[in-house]
């Protein structure tokens, strides 16, 4: 089977070109702008020759297929001089020279957003659809052929070829691989396609779109979902820039506007379709749209689901983060296309540690960033769906987040609250990915088929079993949070500032985050204290020691207070903003975690105090629905909570317990359990009782915990200072009430 289209793009070119042979005076005057005005004319209708190139043309600009446009100083084409080599012309008698419209600026480099500078580089007309479906992108060009482009040697971005991992179990033989001759640019023509290698282990193989379903009207999609936003198109983009890619930077912003300020038409169209469709959530925050009618929505993701159908059959980066975007929507996590983007995601080689390869930083970086975000949707799509992940540790070789992956700057020079915006948004998306792993091991060490089956088991040692392995990663989240960055604390100098208070914050998630995974660590022990005491006869010696079972509650009732407080004290400027996609699941799994708490409780009085506490949280949650403060986010919650609550009415009355007889029990069953240290019943616990019987889990009585950087104590129900310093609760939703 032949591959045509890659055919013309094997020829070896200098992956590290000669030095340019411009004199002193003219060094950097070749800009992106000399190239536009040349490409311009190839296969078009106004070309000098029906194939592209002039009659008299250098020999690689024939082989390239471009035409040739001669320097003005020059004896060499503009193309030979941009990529270093000896031009045939130069060797030739001196022919007609065609003039360039004008000098390059090194100011082109800098891109600006849109609606924030005047001399922005749009075209002022498109070609036509058949022009342009003849001709190949200017990107492609570039990604091939060199010149001042961030495209330049892009794997992942080619504008009319894709990419797939060639994995060391399919047909294509490593070893043989190697004997394939490579040209320069490390890319080697089969007649199956043309294999790219990135590295001395991995290799990909790169085929045409032009083959793939849906590639035909690729333009006209493109088209049809600008015309739906037009000519509003510039202002979503600002305003997804502005409020969700701080929080959420997965895509290159640098990169994004090079190909915008040429054409929207440059990009994928499910991709811009999604760009937009997240950005109108935020319509009302511009001054400029927020008077005029939305654009129709509905018909954007109607062509947004067809195009990603499309677009999977020839996966690109893009192709993710258009997936990834359309998740974060509150109506649009599925865990199907989960599934699909880490399938497409692995086809890309995203799982693999890209440090090393021969491709731009910028996209390494990228890769990176779309990495983790993949490994988040996975594993807080599998919490939320309550799903086995897709990803594990044995196949994951992405290397950890550093400053390098995320581009140098991405705000303009004198606007220092983008700057900090723009950095807290990385630091924000950092611990996001830190937070995850913890979820992740969480998961994998109670919530597998393996794993619940081992604590069932264990019998009436299950309790046991779950505390020693909670312990460590209960630690770890400990450590987690005392490492936050002030920046993204939710503390009264962030809270006090006039000037922050005005703007969307997005911090609001990841301490979401934080609390649904301690609920997701702490329900797996109260189900297993639940779980003996239910299978156990009233008496019996084998039911869990009650000072146990007391700690491990409190400990949990903790967890539940900090967290109902935490969401009462949320502001406008955290619900208006950029929310993940698990988030309304996890305000949800706050209610679902003191409903279990209400029905395991062993009195009245407990579960009568869980009772008013839930009713509380509902109220919380419907101020937060109120329309503009977050509508949507918490309607979820408030519907889940609604139908526990309604289960909960089917529980037989619990008995009343004597409040000083209670006490009496747990203190001598306290005594007992201390008695007892490292005998059977509690010094089996090794991973617990080494630090004084549950030390660790914060939130229990002082000099029981550690007390260090905890959330809340157990005998603080009205404050959180450990976390959230002096931040005013009657600013956040409880004065929304009005």
């Amino acid at each position: 089977m032949s591959a045509p289209s890659a055919v013309s793009r094997t020829a070896p070119i200098a992956i590290a070109p000669k030095p340019p042979r411009f004199p002193p005076s003219r060094q950097g005057s070749i800009s992106i702008d000399h190239y536009r005005n040349f490409r311009n004319g190839v296969d078009s209708p106004d070309s000098d020759s029906p194939n592209g190139y002039t009659a008299a043309s250098c020999e690689a600009c024939i082989h390239r297929r471009l035409d040739c446009v001669m320097s003005d100083d020059d004896d060499s084409c503009v193309s030979c001089q941009m990529i270093g080599v000896d031009c045939s012309m130069a060797q030739s008698p001196p022919l007609r020279k065609r003039k360039l419209n004008g000098e390059g600026d090194e100011s082109h480099s800098k891109r600006s957003s849109p609606g924030r500078s005047d001399n922005r580089r749009r075209r002022h007309h498109q070609p036509s659809l058949s022009s342009t479906a003849a001709s190949s992108s200017l990107i492609e060009e570039m990604a091939n052929f060199g010149g001042p482009t961030l495209l330049k040697r892009t794997l992942g971005l080619q504008s009319d070829r894709f990419s797939q991992y060639i994995g060391p179990t399919t047909d294509f033989e490593p070893s043989l691989i190697n004997l394939s001759s490579f040209n320069p640019q490390d890319e080697s023509l089969l007649a199956r396609g043309t294999l790219r290698k990135v590295s001395d282990n991995d290799t990909f193989l790169l085929l045409p779109d032009g083959t793939t379903p849906g590639y035909a009207h690729v333009l006209e999609d493109v088209d049809e979902i600008e015309s739906i936003v037009a000519p509003h198109g510039s202002k979503l983009i600002e305003l997804y820039f502005r409020v969700v890619h701080p929080a959420f930077p997965i895509i290159q912003k640098t990169v994004f506007y090079e190909k915008y300020e040429r054409s929207y038409r440059e990009f994928s169209p499910p991709l811009l379709a999604a760009i937009y469709i997240l950005a109108i959530n935020w319509w009302d925050h511009s001054e400029d749209l927020a008077p005029l009618p939305r654009p129709n929505v509905r018909e954007l993701e109607r062509l947004v689901r067809g195009t990603l159908a499309d677009a999977m059959y020839r996966p690109k980066l893009s192709t993710i983060q258009a997936g990834l975007l359309l998740s974060q929507r509150p109506e649009g996590d599925q865990w199907a296309p989960t599934a699909q983007l880490v399938a497409i995601g692995q086809e890309l080689g995203l799982h693999l540690d890209c440090s090393n390869w021969k491709i731009p930083p910028w996209e390494r970086g990228l890769r990176k960033r779309l990495a983790w975000a993949l490994y988040m949707q996975d594993k807080w799509g599998a919490l939320v769906h309550g799903r086995p992940s897709h990803i594990f540790s044995p196949n994951w070789a992405v290397q950890a987040l550093t400053a390098n992956d995320f581009p140098d700057v991405e705000w303009e020079e004198n606007d220092a609250e983008e700057k900090t915006e723009i950095e807290r948004g990385r630091t924000l998306f950092s611990q996001m990915v830190q937070l995850s792993l913890v979820l992740a091991e969480i998961l994998e060490t109670f919530y597998t088929l393996q794993a619940t089956q081992a604590v069932t088991n264990a019998g009436t040692q299950g309790t046991q079993l779950v505390l020693s392995l909670a312990k460590p990663i209960q630690l770890k989240l400990k450590e987690w949070y005392a490492a936050l960055p002030p920046a993204i604390r939710m503390d009264s100098t962030f809270q006090g500032s006039s000037t922050l208070l005005n703007r969307l914050s997005s911090i609001g998630y990841l301490h979401l985050a934080y609390f649904a995974t301690e609920i997701t660590l702490h329900r797996c022990i109260i189900r297993s204290i639940d779980a003996i005491e239910s299978n156990t006869v009233p008496g019996a010696s084998t039911r869990v020691d009650p000072y146990i079972k007391h700690i491990c509650r409190s400990a949990a009732k903790a967890r539940l207070i900090s967290a109902m407080d935490f969401v009462n004290r949320l502001t406008p400027s955290h619900l208006r903003a950029f929310w993940y996609f698990a988030s309304k699941t996890n305000f949800a799994l706050i209610g679902t975690f003191g409903s279990l708490l209400w029905a395991t409780s062993p009195g009245r009085e407990e579960a009568d105090w869980y009772r008013r506490r839930l009713g509380e949280y509902r109220w919380t949650l419907s101020v937060s629905s109120k329309p503009g403060e977050g509508k949507g986010l918490t309607e979820f919650a408030m519907g889940m909570l609604d139908i526990t609550t309604g289960l909960l009415k089917q529980l037989p009355e619990k008995p009343l317990l004597s409040r000083s007889g209670s006490v009496a029990d747990i203190d001598a069953a306290r005594r007992q359990s201390l008695l007892a240290l490292g005998g059977s019943a509690v010094g089996s616990m090794s991973g617990i009782s080494s630090m004084g019987a549950m030390e660790g889990f914060s939130g229990l009585p002082s000099g029981e915990a550690s007390g260090g950087q905890s959330p809340r104590s157990l005998e603080s129900e009205s404050s959180d200072e450990g976390m959230y310093g002096n931040f005013s609760a009657t600013a956040g939703m409880a004065g929304l009430a009005d």
